[in-house]
């Protein structure tokens, strides 16, 4: 996968403009719930952001879900590249398009993420998404478009595994409750002690106690603020925000939390989950923060609802989250309950 701090500077979002109503809901809009998964139903595999580089990555994805009971359909494009992207974006978009309004499509999944999502944001037709409602779930760059068509649209996304990721045993568990099944689970961290006394890995961290309620939102912190000053954000106000990130270093993430800070996002919010931060490890030189020190400066001064370690991300386990979908967080017990079902059965 590639690394989204190579792009995100020297690409920034093209054509957008900026949106003089950032943080404020001036029209709210109704939650679209999409229809619920089930065996025998086809999902539609795309490639938004990076490109597919090997045949058998995609037969990987494809066997996976036909594993998982679906039949599979591929984007017209999903073979396209233009440079480090899965064809120009037009293309890319027109894949989601034709998924969306293809009858014969049940859901939707990326193939994998990387960079280039927020490209195709000027290039949708929301009016087509929100007229053909249905299950689109991915995480990573992904994270632009969940949060785009969630804002432009309501209709409720998922952050989730990519159809190239590892579906073991616990990441297909949440993906059933929430996605086939139509259950409303609490997304509780894995107990494993292993050959310990106590557990080590895996560990929830408490930032600041209490319970909150709100409607999540979130995904790759990078991602994200990127797109701050950008028409295609939700209205923060209320909501429990979720982020996680791969490969980056502590100043960055130092860097980006204080850039939504400033922006008056966290201030916004009622409770706020940090998943995993993948190689992130901060550097053994004199002069580093460390995570501890930055959820110190930015997360605990809100005096909202707020814990870190929860099994979202770059990872093997990984839990699926409904982005629009209103939920209570228990920060500490480290736990995400999702109050209304997700998808209508």
């Amino acid at each position: 996968m590639l690394s989204r701090r190579n792009f995100v500077h020297a690409s920034l979002l093209s054509g957008l403009t900026f949106s003089h109503s950032f943080g404020r809901d001036l029209n709210p809009l109704k939650s679209l719930i999409p229809v619920a998964l089930k065996a025998g139903d086809t999902i539609g595999l795309v490639c938004p952001a990076h490109p597919l580089l090997s045949q058998t990555d995609l037969d990987i994805a494809r066997e996976t879900m036909q594993a998982l009971g679906f039949k599979v359909k591929l984007g017209k494009h999903i073979g396209d590249r233009y440079g480090y992207l899965a064809g120009n974006d037009k293309d890319r978009a027109q894949d989601l398009h034709e998924m969306f309004k293809d009858k014969s499509v049940n859901g939707i999944l990326a193939i994998h993420g990387g960079w280039g999502c927020a490209r195709v944001l000027p290039h949708l037709d929301f009016e087509i998404i929100k007229n053909n409602p249905k299950v689109l779930m991915g995480y990573s760059d992904i994270t632009a478009l969940l949060n785009a068509i969630y804002a432009k649209t309501g209709l409720v996304t998922f952050h989730g595994p990519v159809a190239s990721s590892t579906w073991n045993a616990f990441t297909v568990e949440y993906f059933k409750q929430l996605l086939i099944n139509a259950e409303s689970p609490t997304l509780q961290n894995p107990s494993k002690i292993g050959d310990n006394l106590v557990q080590t890995q895996d560990r929830i961290q408490s930032l600041h106690p209490g319970k909150a309620k709100g409607v999540l939102i979130g995904g790759n912190l990078t991602v994200l603020s990127a797109m701050v000053g950008s028409p295609f954000l939700p209205d923060f106000k209320g909501k429990i925000l979720f982020l996680e990130d791969v490969g980056e270093a502590v100043y960055r993430i130092d860097r980006m939390l204080t850039h939504l800070k400033i922006a008056g996002i966290l201030d916004q919010i009622s409770g706020f989950v940090w998943g995993k931060c993948t190689k992130c490890e901060p550097s053994e030189s004199y002069g580093s923060l460390t995570f501890d020190q930055i959820f110190e400066d930015h997360i605990k001064p809100l005096g909202v609802p707020a814990f870190a370690g929860s099994m979202i991300g770059h990872i093997t386990d990984k839990f699926t989250i409904p982005v629009g979908v209103e939920a209570e967080i228990d920060a500490s017990q480290g736990t995400i309950k999702i109050i209304k079902p997700a998808v209508i059965k």
